[in-house]
Order: C-alpha cells, then sequence, then structure tokens
C-alpha cells in the first residue's frame, strides 16, 4: 500500500501540463460555522486535506511556545490510542499526516490514496487526532524537554540568535514578538492544563479553514466537511490582532557572536495579506533581492564586491503587518560594509525604481512560471489554504499574474514608498566582538 502511494506521487510530474490553468476555487460555510474551500483535481487518484487554525504563536499571550506545543501534542495521543498507534495506523494505508505552527496558523495536513478503501479509515484517524486528542502528561514532558534542547541548540546559531533579536525589535510588545519555539522559562512551565485550554479556545470549527484538493466530486466533499465540521467543538472565531505600532526610528543592534560570518537583517513591519499593492510589492522585491542573481542586491553585494555568498530581501505578508527584510551573511570584519552597501541599493531603488529592462524580465519570469506554482496537488492545497485563512479572492490565482502584469515601474515606486520607510529601519548584525 505505501509502495502504491509513492508510485503514485512519482507519476505527478507527468500530470504538470493538466494543471497549467488556475484551479477552479468552489467555498462554503458548514451549518457549524467551518469555512471549506474545494479544488476538484481528478488527474491523479489523491485526497489532500489541511486543517488551519488562527491558532499560531500570537495566541500564545504570556506563555511563548504554547501553541506550538499544543499543535504538537496531537498526534502524541488521541481516542484512546497513543503516538506508536496513530503513526502505525497512518502508515497502514500509505497516508502521510504533517502539522506545522506558525505565528498565524496552526495547520495539519492529510495525504491519501483517494480510493475509500485508503481514504476512509486514513480520514477516521485524521478527525480522531484532530477532534479526540489526548494530550498525555508523559509525551508533553518528552516535548517540553526537547523543545528546551532545540532552545539551546538556536543559541549556538547565530542565524537563529539575528532571527529572534530582529522580531523583537521590529515588534516589541506586539504578539508577533513571540518566537514560535517559546523561552526556556515560558517551556519549562507549561502544564497540561494550558495546553488543554488552548486548544478548547481556538480548535473550534468557527476558527477554523478546511481545504480540500483531490480526486472527488462535490457532494463527497459536502460529506467530508461535515464530518470535520460536526466533530470539533462549535468554538469562536479568535479576535483581531493589535495594529503593529510604527517603530520610532532607526536603530542598529550588534550581539557579540563567536563566529568568523556575521548574520545580518535588515527591515521593518511592512505588509499585511490582502494588502490591494501586494503583487506590484512582489513584483518590486523580485528585482530588488527576491530574483536570484538577476537581483539589483546580489549584483551589488555578492557579485560585484565580493562581500556576501547570500544575499536576499523578501515581503513576509502575515494577518497584522508582516515584515519587509533584507538578509545577508558576510565575514564579521566587512559587516559595516556590507550593510552600507545593501542600505543604499534599498535607498537608490526607493528613489528611482526599476528600469524598464528589469521590469519586463522580471514580469515574464513570473507569470512564465506561475502555472508551475500549484501544479501539483500538494502546491495547490498550500495555496487554498493560505486564500482562505486569509481571505483572499476565489479567482486570486487566476488574477495574480494579470495584475504583475499591468505593474508599472512607478507603481513600484509609490508602493515602496507607501510601505517602507528608510528613517524607521532596524538593522541586527550577530557576530564578532563588542563594539
Amino acid at each position: 500500500m505505501i509502495r502504491l502511494l509513492r508510485w503514485v506521487l512519482c507519476v505527478v510530474g507527468l500530470h504538470g501540463a493538466l494543471a497549467s490553468a488556475a484551479p477552479k476555487i468552489q467555498h462554503w460555510v458548514t451549518e457549524e460555522g467551518l469555512r471549506v474551500y474545494f479544488s476538484p483535481a481528478h488527474e491523479l487518484p489523491l485526497l489532500d486535506v489541511n486543517l488551519a487554525f488562527d491558532a499560531g504563536s500570537a495566541r500564545d499571550g504570556d506563555h511563548p511556545g504554547l501553541a506550538r506545543l499544543t499543535g504538537g501534542m496531537l498526534d502524541e495521543g488521541a481516542g484512546g490510542l497513543d503516538a506508536d498507534a496513530i503513526a502505525a495506523a497512518f502508515d497502514g494505508v500509505g497516508a502521510t499526516y504533517s502539522a506545522s505552527v506558525g505565528r498565524d496558523m496552526a495547520q495539519f495536513s492529510l495525504r491519501t490514496l483517494a480510493d475509500a478503501a485508503f481514504s476512509g479509515p486514513a480520514l477516521d484517524t485524521f478527525l480522531t487526532v484532530l477532534t479526540r486528542p489526548d494530550f498525555p502528561e508523559g509525551s508533553l514532558a518528552r516535548m517540553k524537554r526537547q523543545t528546551l534542547v532545540a532552545l539551546e541548540e538556536e543559541k549556538q546559531r547565530p542565524g537563529a540568535v539575528a532571527s529572534k533579536a530582529f522580531y523583537r525589535a521590529l515588534y516589541g510588545g506586539h504578539p508577533y514578538a513571540s518566537p514560535v519555539l517559546g523561552t526556556e522559562r515560558s517551556v519549562a512551565r507549561i502544564t497540561r492544563a494550558e495546553v488543554r485550554g488552548f486548544y478548547r479556545r481556538y480548535y473550534g470549527a468557527r476558527n477554523a479553514v478546511l481545504a480540500i484538493v483531490g480526486d472527488l466530486d462535490r457532494a463527497a466533499a459536502e460529506r467530508l466537511a461535515a464530518r470535520f465540521s460536526r466533530g470539533l467543538a462549535p468554538g469562536e472565531r479568535a479576535p483581531a490582532l493589535p495594529p503593529v505600532p510604527k517603530i520610532e526610528g532607526a536603530k542598529t543592534i550588534r550581539i557579540p557572536f563567536p563566529s568568523t560570518q556575521a548574520h545580518v537583517f535588515i527591515g521593518q513591519p511592512a505588509v499585511a495579506r490582502g494588502d490591494p499593492q501586494w503583487p506590484t510589492l512582489y513584483l518590486g522585491n523580485h528585482i530588488l533581492g527576491g530574483g536570484g542573481f538577476s537581483a539589483r542586491l546580489v549584483k551589488a553585494v555578492r557579485v560585484e564586491r565580493g562581500l556576501s555568498y547570500s544575499v536576499y530581501s523578501a515581503f513576509s505578508p502575515l494577518r497584522a503587518k508582516g515584515p519587509f527584510f533584507i538578509g545577508l551573511q558576510t565575514r564579521t570584519d566587512q559587516a559595516r560594509q556590507a550593510v552600507g552597501v545593501a542600505r543604499e541599493v534599498l535607498r537608490g531603488f526607493m528613489r528611482d525604481g526599476p528600469t524598464e529592462r528589469e521590469l519586463e524580465a522580471a514580469r515574464d519570469n513570473i507569470t512564465g512560471g506561475w502555472p508551475l506554482r500549484f501544479d501539483s496537488n500538494a502546491e495547490r492545497i498550500a495555496y487554498l489554504a493560505v486564500i482562505g485563512f486569509y481571505g483572499l479572492p476565489l479567482d486570486y490565482l487566476e488574477t495574480f499574474p494579470k495584475r504583475i502584469e499591468a505593474v508599472t515601474v512607478a507603481d513600484i515606486r509609490q508602493a515602496f514608498a507607501g510601505h517602507l520607510d528608510l528613517d524607521r529601519m532596524v538593522t541586527v548584525i550577530v557576530g564578532g566582538r563588542a563594539e
């Protein structure tokens, strides 16, 4: 059975052409308030299911790490089954289960063969894990120990130290400042009662989005969604996150670290999901630092000056304003110069925008490869989960390349000026000795 599923997965690439058009997305809300997004895909006999809750680390409150521990505990024991029995149940029908927790959401995914002989048992186990978790005390103690080890290991990685310091500096008292992994002090104190309370508060039908992609019709998808909806407690939607406060002014944070390489982040909170200028920012950043060797930052910092092997930029939209950042690694004795070059490239780009030639090349690169971004069920369901969770239009995948085609140089200058302020940039440099 496992061999059969692996064989099916290995031929997915042969069917890429069948998924070249943007998938049609259907949407409805169950009686219990579960939001459902469905895209049939009959090319392969597979079923992918993703259940996302507004239960990321932004909901940790005074217990950093609580969201991640809760999400990780679901398959440790449920409905009287222990972790080994749950794993065996999935493995026995060739199904795969995965869980992840980020700042905004906790996601749980299942991939199985669509045939009822396989999908039936797989879905039964998946539903048991999601709706009847036992939260075994012994498993919680083990997961807390593993998390504490991971937190200790983070201290030895300058990139992780820089990332955590960057988010703290950007978000201050906002929930996004809370590290997903948690803190040593908090994780050590989290109790089973707090994990259960977090689950009861955030793992309800009204606080969830269900995405379904696979070889089934609308009626079967509705029956499947109804099972999830009835199995979960109704619950309530999580409250809106507070606005992200503006950074008062530019600041540089230097953290000593015994390494030959300095890890650098430069940026600020910039864009939320659903922002109407997102396609413009995405295209502009492709030219600035997201487009590989053709990007301006790569040319200026790496190719022309040899200051860094890795340099890039990105916008990371979240429910509230997510960050824009430039990231690079360089020799500690070159950090000041590399930061200066990166800042100057950003300043010049915001002032002048891209050239028409850069714009045309980036547009062609993005739109030409757009269908490849959802030519598999796994990629398609990832998009459905994002579209559903953030309430994006159902035709998002269809209209995005059209919006990219319409962007002008003036649009990029305006969008960057409206979302970035060079006088409010945070710079974090980890590496070298204390100054």
